[in-house]
C-alpha cells in the first residue's frame, strides 16, 4: 500500500521538488500552499505524514501543527518541518511540539524521501 504524504509549503519550487522526490519514491502526494488549506486536507485525506514549512502565509507551521495535534483525527500524524530556520530557537520551537521532527533546507535530494519515510512510525 502506498504511503500518503501531505506537503504544505507556499514556495512553488520547494513544493514541486519535494512532491517529485516523494512520488518517485512511491508516495501518493497531496499539496497545500497555506496552513488553513493544509489542515483541511489533512483531515480529508488522513496522510501518513505531513511535510510542512515553518513560515506560511496565513500562520506559522508550528501553530498549524498545534491545531492538528488537538484534533482527534489528525493527532497521530507525524509532522516533518522542512525549514531553513534551524537556529537554536527554531529547533527548540519544533522540539516543543510532540510527534514532530525537521529537515533543514536546502534539502538533500538524494536522501529526502528516505528521511521522510524514517519519520513515519
Amino acid at each position: 500500500m502506498k504511503k500518503i504524504a501531505l506537503i504544505i509549503d507556499d514556495d512553488q519550487n520547494n513544493l514541486l521538488l519535494e512532491k517529485d522526490l516523494l512520488e518517485v519514491a512511491g508516495f501518493e502526494v497531496f499539496v497545500a500552499e497555506n496552513a488553513s488549506s493544509g489542515i483541511a486536507l489533512a483531515i480529508q485525506e488522513m496522510p501518513d505524514i505531513i511535510i510542512m514549512d515553518m513560515r506560511l502565509p496565513d500562520m506559522r507551521g508550528s501553530e498549524a501543527a498545534k491545531i492538528l495535534l488537538k484534533k482527534k483525527e489528525t493527532q497521530h500524524i507525524p509532522i516533518v518541518f522542512v525549514t531553513a530556520s534551524v537556529l537554536a530557537e527554531g529547533i527548540e520551537e519544533i522540539n516543543a511540539i510532540p510527534n514532530t521532527s525537521f529537515i533543514g533546507k536546502p534539502i538533500n535530494t538524494r536522501t529526502f524521501a528516505r528521511d521522510v519515510l524514517q519519520c513515519i512510525r
